[in-house]
């Protein structure tokens, strides 16, 4: 059985797995995490306490999928990003009338959410240990979003003393998790960094162009292979 990484690491893992909408099964998941049935049940419970919309049941396996639509608004994938991290914000980071006051639009936000007829109950509201954690990345976003419009090269100061130079190719967000899709000049190789998990971002000296294997439709292409 390999090593089951810690359980903050294991929760963000988990996701990335659901990410790709098919169904999984417990036990693989299991195999995959080197950890036991039970600690997978209890994995998932956290997951959809902590609004990542996971569909599925003990012995049925568990998939995911995200949410778009506020009746009576449709909203894009960024704007519901936005009162994501509204929520996330006030609701780690105030007190008082103002935490009172997210947690009131929480409930309202919950209230008008479609449901899938037979689907399990979603909450939108307030994320739970480790996803508070992910407000950390927020300070990120603007630099990032810029690099990748005008193809700036970056270096990343990691939380774990690494660094690397990158080409920043794609923003993702999925369960109040942030990630950004990278080349990776140091490695070279693609990677899926989490923005909590970056210390500094800093802009490097020169742009950068398209070049074969290093391009987003690559990502995507090698990801859909497996």
């Amino acid at each position: 059985m390999p090593k089951s990484p810690n359980r903050s690491d294991r929760l963000y893992a988990l996701i990335e797995i659901l990410k790709d909408g098919r169904l999984h099964r417990a036990e693989d998941l299991s195999k995959r995490m080197g950890v036991s049935l039970r600690t997978i049940y209890r994995d998932m419970d956290t997951l959809a306490a902590s609004g990542v919309p996971v569909e599925g049941a003990r012995g049925a396996g568990y998939s995911a999928r995200a949410a778009i639509t506020l009746p009576p608004l449709n909203l894009t994938e960024t704007e519901l990003e936005a009162l994501h991290i509204g929520l996330a914000v006030v609701g780690n980071g105030m007190e008082g009338e103002l935490r009172e006051a997210a947690e009131t639009l929480s409930s309202k936000i919950d209230a008008v959410l479609p449901e899938d007829a037979g689907g399990a109950p979603r909450s939108f509201g307030f994320a739970v240990y480790p996803f508070a954690d992910a407000a950390h990345g927020f300070q990120h976003l603007t630099v990032l979003r810029t690099a990748i419009r005008s193809r700036q090269k970056l270096r990343l100061q990691l939380e774990n003393g690494m660094s690397c130079d990158v080409r920043p190719l794609k923003m993702d967000y999925w369960g109040r998790v942030w990630t950004c899709v990278v080349w990776d000049d140091t490695n070279n190789d693609f990677a899926s960094l989490r923005l909590d998990q970056m210390q500094d971002v800093s802009v490097l000296p020169g742009l950068f162009v398209d070049e074969p294997g290093k391009r987003l439709k690559d990502y995507l292409a090698r990801e859909s292979d497996r």
